[in-house]
């Protein structure tokens, strides 16, 4: 490897990483003092914040990188134009395209790093963290898990509990859904199979259900029984999926389907981490036009601040498409790769002249 780019690569590298510390330490104050107001009702070891506010951390780190990766760039060409190094490089002949070039081929790899194995680690976390922090909800007795077998809820309401399984949801409707109910010493009540259920509030209403009771078989048009759950409730249930790794979502992602639920959640997620190494590399490509034709500016605070500004403005147009993807208003592929190839078009253009900087 050719002694400059050795260089580049160090002091990008070096930039990264005080970057990367800096915002930790952000991340783990804030965390700190939201597990603290979380837990002040709670008679807990003192340390116990801090050590869910650390599981929970890199998890919020993996959501923050794209910004890390726009001010460590930042911080890379502050210090080459502050040593006069870039001049030492142009004078050389070594064009400021070449520099972008190796910095963003460095992002990739990184990258690639950051989503194979930070994120799974940091999903893990998470999902250590939410079992830790869920045995302290007051929603502990009111579960729901999607199997290979369809949906499962555990439901405790009026000293009674039910566990409900169905085989598909359709709309605000639960499909071929067997309930059992149990008194509060868990001995059976009766049993309920229906072919459908309305759960489009707390009140569901069972559509010509067969009652299992003193072995007995009764069979009637409706009946309605009050839950804890309807179909927003169960809908909110399963959006945590940062606590999922890439494998776990592709799993999830097949239960899904099995059980005729929407899979957008999942399908936008698994392709934004998948986006992300290319994200990267145009947010450092951004950063690097902006350092490059703000060079004249004396002050570094106020090439920082114009970072800053844009990368709040990147944020909010990513995430209003990741919504609107969501709630299906536009296609996967639209709140995914449109931004993206919004960026790369905005990057080609301010990049056209950027050996002339």
């Amino acid at each position: 490897m050719k002694t400059y780019i050795k260089f580049l690569l160090k002091v990008y590298l070096n930039s990264f990483f005080y970057v990367f510390l800096v915002m930790t330490c952000l991340i783990i104050i804030l965390n700190v003092l939201s597990e603290i107001e979380f837990f002040k009702n709670y008679n807990v070891s003192s340390f116990y914040p801090i050590y869910l506010a650390l599981i929970n951390s890199p998890s919020l780190m993996f959501e923050m990188f794209p910004f890390i990766f726009l001010i460590s760039t930042q911080v890379f060409f502050v210090y080459l134009f502050n040593n006069n190094e870039i001049y030492i490089f142009k004078y050389s002949g070594l064009k400021n395209t070449k520099i972008l070039f190796i910095i963003s081929l460095f992002t990739l790899i990184l990258g690639l790093f950051i989503i194979t194995i930070f994120y799974n680690i940091s999903s893990n976390l998470q999902n250590f963290y939410i079992q830790i922090k869920s045995q302290y909800s007051t929603e502990e007795k009111h579960l729901a898990v999607i199997t290979k077998n369809g949906l499962w809820i555990k439901d405790e309401i009026n000293k009674k509990t039910k566990i409900i399984n169905a085989t598909q949801i359709e709309q605000n409707f639960l499909l071929d859904v067997f309930i059992t109910e149990f008194d509060d010493n868990y001995n059976v009540v009766r049993n309920i199979k229906t072919e459908k259920v309305d759960i489009s509030n707390q009140i569901w209403i069972v559509y010509n259900p067969k009652i299992y009771e003193n072995n007995q078989v009764n069979e009637i048009d409706l009946i309605k029984i009050n839950s804890n759950f309807d179909y927003k409730k169960i809908q909110n249930l399963f959006s945590n999926l940062s606590s999922l790794s890439l494998n776990n979502l592709m799993h999830l992602r097949k239960n899904y389907k099995q059980l005729n639920y929407s899979t957008i959640e999942i399908d936008i997620q698994i392709n934004k981490i998948i986006s992300y190494p290319i994200y990267f590399v145009l947010m450092t490509i951004f950063s690097s036009i902006i350092m490059f034709n703000t060079k004249k500016y004396k002050s570094n605070t106020f090439k920082i601040i114009i970072g800053l500004f844009f990368s709040v403005v990147i944020y909010y147009f990513f995430n209003f498409l990741y919504i609107l993807g969501n709630v299906e208003k536009i296609s996967l592929a639209l709140s995914i790769w449109m931004p993206l190839l919004t960026l790369t078009i905005i990057n080609i253009l301010l990049a056209s002249k950027l050996n002339e900087k």
